[in-house]
């Protein structure tokens, strides 16, 4: 478990950097009056720091060969991730964060669960469970308190 711990503290930092992100997004919706252009700002200063951490990396860029390799779903990612941001910046003013992010939170495992026990887009397979269905049921009902 200790050997664990420095990566599952780094995956509670990416939720915190979530609600962090979505936070900045809905208040540069106010400020730019568009969530649309607050969006397109999240993305560019995005690309910049990838770019930035592949340069830092020293990795080499993809060829051409290997990009028309790759199914086309595979390039689709950064769709799902615009939705994402949209929808925070949408309804996070509306929900509240916390609301928000439960409801999130409750659509993932969710749609983990779905994914793992069909094996949905090369995920590995882990058939559904009562104790994992318990779990999600749980995360559901957090939302429910949450929200009182």
């Amino acid at each position: 478990m200790l050997k664990l711990a420095f990566p599952m503290l780094l995956a509670v930092s990416a939720g915190v950097s979530l609600v962090i992100q979505q936070a900045l997004n809905a208040n540069l919706r106010t400020a730019l009056a568009s969530a649309a252009w607050s969006g397109f700002m999240s993305y560019f200063i995005g690309v910049l720091c990838m770019a930035a951490l592949a340069f830092f990396l020293q990795d080499p860029m993809p060829s051409a060969a290997t990009a028309v390799r790759i199914p086309w779903w595979s390039w689709s990612g950064g769709l799902f991730g615009a939705i994402f941001i949209a929808l925070g910046i949408l309804l996070i003013p509306q929900l509240g964060a916390a609301t928000f992010f439960a409801l999130l939170i409750a659509g993932q495992m969710i749609g983990s669960i779905a994914f793992d026990h069909f094996g949905l887009l090369g995920v590995p397979v882990h058939p559904i469970s009562a104790v994992r269905l318990a779990g999600a049921a749980l995360l559901v009902g957090g939302v429910v308190l949450i929200r009182m």
